[in-house]
């Protein structure tokens, strides 16, 4: 297995990592104010991910990386997309909800290559597929808040 393939897949989840931080900031306030009850899931979410992104840097240095620590391009687009869509009436309170899990979707799909490509070693696996189960987790438990809202 190559070092640099595991250092280039561990950078890509960086950048998605650093994708939700940003999108986790952007959203902070435009829903929550309306349902505090999901701010301490919330915050849970945001420190979690300041968490998975500080392990994957170490993994990244550990095996003699620089890490790439900028979001994605993809990620600037999709959350310049959400601003332009806020700015038209309508129940913004769901659409950011829906945003944030749209946001997990691409993160679960994003950890679920690395893992799949085969360049990840012992460690860096292990870690990945432990961040995998929390986006997986968060990813649940928005979905289901999401849908509850819609029918409400």
């Amino acid at each position: 297995m190559n070092n640099q393939e595991t250092i280039s897949v561990l950078n890509d989840l960086l950048h998605i990592t650093n994708d939700r931080i940003e999108g986790f900031e952007r959203v902070e306030g435009k829903v929550w104010e309306m349902y505090s009850d999901l701010k301490g899931e919330y915050e849970q979410m945001i420190s979690q991910t300041k968490i998975m992104k500080n392990e994957l840097i170490n993994l990244i240095t550990e095996r003699g990386g620089k890490a790439n620590d900028l979001p994605s391009t993809a990620g600037a687009l999709h959350r310049a997309w959400i601003d332009i869509k806020n700015t038209f009436p309508g129940n913004r309170e769901n659409a950011t909800l829906e945003n944030v899990v749209f946001g997990e979707e691409t993160a679960i799909n994003t950890y679920q290559e690395a893992i799949d490509s085969g360049h990840l070693r012992d460690e860096s696996l292990e870690v990945v597929s432990e961040q995998l189960r929390n986006i997986k987790d968060s990813y649940n438990k928005f979905k289901n808040i999401a849908e509850y809202r819609k029918r409400s």
